[in-house]
């Protein structure tokens, strides 16, 4: 009994993967990039609107940097984790599906929801992640992560070929009302988690404003105890780098490829790849963190990451195109997954939803500059190419400071 009932744990708790991730493959990585570009704001030029996505994306990160541990240490004191979960799936998913309703041309509007849907889509990261260490132990933390990632990549490329099927028959009608469905498909498949996953309760009941009180306190307290813990922040620096290297990516590929002349056609066949090379190698990466360690895994992602860059710079055709979505799809759900395994094991006991939330505040923080970095850079350059080029630094970088964090241990 309790082995059926820790199953249900885990797939309840993996399904908010499937069901959110609807909006990072149709919306951020796919279609809203291509629709800003060529209907929202097909008034601007191809440098300009590649500017103004990635404004709007460092827009959304600097809120999501700054409230992030805020909510999570607000969180943790009231045990209010489901219910800020669920508030901010709320916003992310109405956000999504108001998409549908913005007119061509208004590129703004569209820049301000769709930044709403990635704060929501983000903030809600922060309690879903924190809900991982009160359902599973230690050892088991690399393969249910991975296996979160997995069915992440397989709902997110479900709906995201739906979609593209919607596309190719109805035109701009059926791309807009992809919107619509990642909505309804976030909606709809978060409810297990809300069913069936327990809050960890804190032992006290503790209304929201007084828990807000000792929230604040207790972030303060733990951002100067913070500089102490040497392998939690150097862990952390090198985070900071090299995940704002892969979702820089994440979020600027589409918008990449037609910058340099690709079809849209073939980008989101791409994206699609990514999605269902990104299942089975989600997975293999948890089981080979169990295996070998997260951290010499992560290493060889970081490497792989770095000749992504280069590679991305000399792109001429989109057989290459595929070729780069292939090798992205290999690593980027093992990064992510074994990050996040890596950093719950390094968390103290209840106080999952702060930690997490000084995780996705790095992640925020580094989400600011990338974009902004591949904005500028391609701007100032007068190329694309340019932009993308920078971003090999990120690894680089980040490859020290994880280095220097296993040296602090």
């Amino acid at each position: 009994m309790a082995a059926k009932k820790q199953r249900t744990l885990i797939w309840s708790w993996a399904l908010y993967d499937w069901a959110n991730s609807a909006f990072a493959t149709t919306v951020m990585a796919a279609f809203f990039p291509l629709f800003f570009k060529k209907y929202w704001a097909a008034d601007l030029s191809a440098i300009e609107s590649t500017a103004m996505l990635a404004y709007a994306n460092s827009l959304a990160s600097i809120f999501l940097a700054i409230t992030s541990p805020m909510f999570g240490a607000i969180a943790d004191e009231g045990a209010y984790r489901k219910k800020a979960l669920f508030f901010f799936t709320l916003m992310g998913a109405l956000a999504s599906a108001a998409l549908t309703f913005v007119a061509k041309g208004d590129w703004l509007i569209a820049a301000w929801v769709y930044s709403l849907g990635v704060i929501g889509f983000t903030s809600a990261l922060t309690f879903y992640d924190a809900l991982l260490v009160q359902i599973v132990k230690p050892k088991d933390l690399d393969r249910v992560s991975g296996f979160g990632y997995a069915l992440g990549y397989l709902g997110g490329g479900l709906l995201l070929a739906i979609n593209v099927w919607m596309f190719k028959t109805s035109g701009e009608e059926g791309a807009l009302n992809a919107f619509l469905t990642v909505g309804m498909w976030w909606l709809i498949f978060s409810l297990p988690l809300f069913w069936f996953v327990p809050e960890l309760k804190s032992g006290r009941k503790v209304a929201l404003r007084a828990a807000s009180v000792r929230g604040f306190k207790s972030l303060w307290k733990h951002l100067k105890e913070l500089r102490k813990e040497k392998t939690l922040l150097y862990f952390l620096l090198g985070y900071f780098f090299y995940i704002d290297g892969v979702n820089t990516i994440v979020k600027m590929a589409v918008d990449y490829g037609l910058a340099i002349g690709l079809e849209a056609d073939g980008l989101i066949k791409a994206i699609l790849l990514v999605q269902f090379i990104g299942f089975p190698a989600a997975i293999g990466f948890g089981l080979l963190g169990e295996k070998f360690s997260p951290i010499k895994m992560i290493w060889l992602c970081l490497v792989i990451y770095l000749g992504v860059t280069v590679y991305a710079y000399f792109l001429e055709t989109s057989l290459q195109f595929y070729i780069l979505a292939a090798v992205i799809g290999i690593v980027q759900g093992g990064i992510q997954a074994l990050s996040r395994s890596l950093y719950a094991r390094l968390v103290p006991p209840g106080q999952s939803a702060q930690y997490f939330g000084f995780f996705n505040m790095v992640g925020k923080f580094s989400s600011i500059l990338g974009p902004l970095l591949v904005g500028l850079t391609g701007a100032m350059a007068g190329s694309s190419r340019a932009g993308i080029l920078v971003l090999s630094v990120f690894f680089i970088v980040g490859g020290f400071f994880l280095t220097q964090s296993q040296r602090a241990q």
